[in-house]
């Protein structure tokens, strides 16, 4: 039973007071009203009454329908809580098998043919390192020889400022090559793949060695400056896809160490050209034509033992969609049928970046996700060229010769600073791995800040002391040391893993390109300022190192034993060093989407979203929907 609202019984009994007055007034017959009046007003009353029964029964059963619509509310608001609490402990459940799988990618090891790999990929960046430095010393050489050719072309002397001139161009246009290698190189690796483009770039690098090395037999300096631009773009190339291809190819747990075998290849590239350059081997008028023709060796080694080598899985399964290749590729370089693990990141690598996958370097410029990774990638590589390394390759001869030595002790000094690196390289292998990326990096760059300023302290005062010179070359060599240890190696690698399949290639040639302008205005800044500057040359470097070493504190994320997914959710939750567990969470909600797919409703795969507090809407209508005319005086909570 319901009972009446409180108006309605009021009115109720008012009329019944109403009737009973006239019935009494009827009966006593005091004001002789006559009956048929009092009738039509009992009558009248009576209406009203039963209109007001009417509209109460009609309110009551408005009422009956709120109360069932409130009642289906109810059911569909626990539903969802219950369906929330199943999904909550499903993304629990695979979250957990993603931490799982993580482990068993970090249990990796280096087998036997990844060695192979990795050996036969990185002759490229030996490539590099090996003429960025053979053309230092067979300078005087070179200027001989344009001498010659100039006067027998015109019969008469060229000027020592021409010459000058001549050889510049001969350095410089070394790296205007790189320039136009490393801005094609993602276009090459997306075209060819990152084998195939390795493969293929090895035929600029014969045609450059052997331009260089026959320039002396056609008499043509114009020969080297082709050969020097061609080889140029073999390197510039090769540094864009040499870390790419290593770092797609590396287990989770030796991406940092095999991706400082880069900068080792590049270091004994430069210690193998400043030892055949010293004029007991081939710095003489006869042998340089052959010491840049060696660059073909490196073409040479890497053509025949490269195509045994698989191509890039992660290219082979996101880029190409080839999944049984990747899979083949993959068993051969764990030397395992367990690649199981291997395949669920790169499925979840695939879906992070999914909307990416066709991601053009505008694009990428564009992409307000991806500018924090892309400025970060582009100031690493100005921490390697502006850090003063090249200052101080320029230098070093000077610097020991000012010192007391011979100028044949200086040259074999210089050459010792090259072995410095190649040892320090070396060790920063394991360290690579252990200590992590930004704080390796944050040493070497702090490092070469304090020993910078004690160079530039030595330089002021070696006048008034005369050992103080020996401290500028300690200081000079610690420099070195820094170097190897932080900037030499990381910006090649951090780079490549910023970002995810996608957009990696893009950002590679961005940041290869970058590297290699700047390479090229300290090549050609570099003498000017050391003349204005003369001993506070060290110290425009010492403000740039300051400058990178708080942008790599305060922007630049940790690396270390983080998948592609994980490091692409760091930016996602604004690059904040202390989100490390959302990004897992993250990665593990890539995983869910991935198992998910074809085998739950969509409306459960939906409200997956619980994982980053975010209900889904279609979760909650029942929730948010507003209530109509008849439910406004009834509220519903949560």
């Amino acid at each position: 039973m319901v009972s009446l609202p409180p108006s309605l019984q009021k009115q109720v009994s008012v009329m019944s007071m109403n009737l009973s007055a006239k019935l009494d007034e009827l009966q006593r017959g005091d004001r002789q009203l006559e009956t048929t009046v009092a009738l039509c007003e009992i009558r009248t009353q009576l209406q009203e009454l039963t209109k007001s029964v009417e509209s109460c029964q009609s309110e009551v059963s408005e009422v009956k329908r709120d109360m069932v619509t409130i009642k289906q509310e109810l059911d569909t608001v626990q539903q969802v809580k219950e369906e929330i609490e199943e999904l909550r402990e499903y993304v629990n459940r695979l979250e957990e098998h993603s931490h799982r799988r993580k482990l068993r990618l970090l249990e990796q090891g280096l087998t036997l043919f990844l060695s192979y790999a990795i050996l036969a990929a990185v002759l490229g960046m030996l490539q590099f390192g090996y003429n960025t430095g053979v053309i230092n010393a067979p300078e005087v050489n070179i200027e001989n020889f344009m001498k010659d050719v100039y006067k027998d072309r015109y019969g008469e002397d060229i000027s020592d400022d021409s010459v000058k001139t001549l050889y510049s161009v001969a350095v410089s246009i070394f790296a205007i090559g790189g320039m136009v290698g490393g801005f094609s190189g993602g276009t090459i690796a997306n075209r060819f793949g990152r084998k195939g483009g390795l493969l293929l770039n090895n035929v600029l690098g014969i045609v450059g060695a052997c331009l260089m090395g026959f320039t002396k037999l056609a008499e043509s300096y114009e020969m080297l400056f082709f050969g020097r631009f061609i080889i140029g773009v073999n390197c510039g190339l090769n540094t864009s896809l040499v870390p790419m291809y290593i770092s797609e190819i590396a287990p989770l747990n030796l991406r940092g160490g095999l991706g400082t075998v880069n900068q080792l290849a590049v270091t004994v590239g430069l210690l193998v050209s400043q030892v055949l350059g010293i004029e007991q081997i081939l710095g003489t008028n006869e042998g340089w034509p052959v010491l840049l023709g060696l660059a073909i060796c490196p073409a040479i080694l890497q053509l025949l033992l490269l195509p045994v080598c698989p191509e890039s899985p992660r290219y082979l399964l996101i880029t190409k969609q080839w999944e049984e290749e990747a899979r083949k590729a993959l068993r051969r370089l764990r030397a395992s049928n367990q690649v199981e693990e291997d395949i669920e990141e790169m499925r979840a690598e695939e879906r992070a970046q999914q909307a990416e996958s066709t991601i053009s370097m505008t694009e990428l410029i564009c992409s307000p996700t991806l500018r924090a990774p892309l400025v970060i990638g582009v100031v690493m590589q100005l921490s390697q060229q502006l850090s003063g390394i090249n200052a101080v390759f320029y230098y070093s001869t000077n610097l020991f010769t000012s010192s007391g030595l011979t100028d044949e002790s200086a040259k074999f000094a210089t050459i010792g600073i090259g072995a410095i690196m190649v040892c320090m390289t070396l060790v920063s292998i394991p360290l690579m791995d252990r200590t992590g990326r930004r704080t390796l990096h944050l040493y070497g760059l702090g490092g070469m800040f304090i020993f910078s300023i004690f160079i530039t302290i030595s330089f002021l005062i070696k006048e008034m002391i005369d050992w103080m010179s020996y401290i500028s070359v300690v200081s000079t060599l610690c420099f070195v040391v820094f170097f190897a240890v932080g900037p030499g190696s990381i910006p090649w690698m951090i780079t490549a893993e910023l970002f995810s399949q996608g957009p990696r290639p893009a950002a590679m040639s961005i940041a290869v390109l970058v590297n290699w302008m700047a390479n090229f205005l300290v090549g050609i800044g570099f003498p000017s300022m050391k003349s204005s500057l003369e001993n506070y040359t060290f110290l425009p470097f010492s403000a740039f190192l300051a400058i990178f070493w708080i942008f790599t504190y305060k922007k630049v994320p940790e690396t270390k034993n983080k998948t592609f997914e994980e490091i692409l959710a760091l930016f996602r939750h604004g690059n904040d060093r202390s989100s490390l567990r959302d990004s897992r969470l993250y990665g593990s909600m890539l995983n869910c989407v991935n198992a998910l797919e074809g085998h739950i409703p969509p409306a459960e795969s939906a409200a997956l979203m619980v994982a980053e507090e975010k209900p889904h809407p279609d979760s909650c209508k029942a929730l948010k929907k507003k209530p109509d005319q008849h439910q406004s005086r009834y509220i519903v909570t949560r």
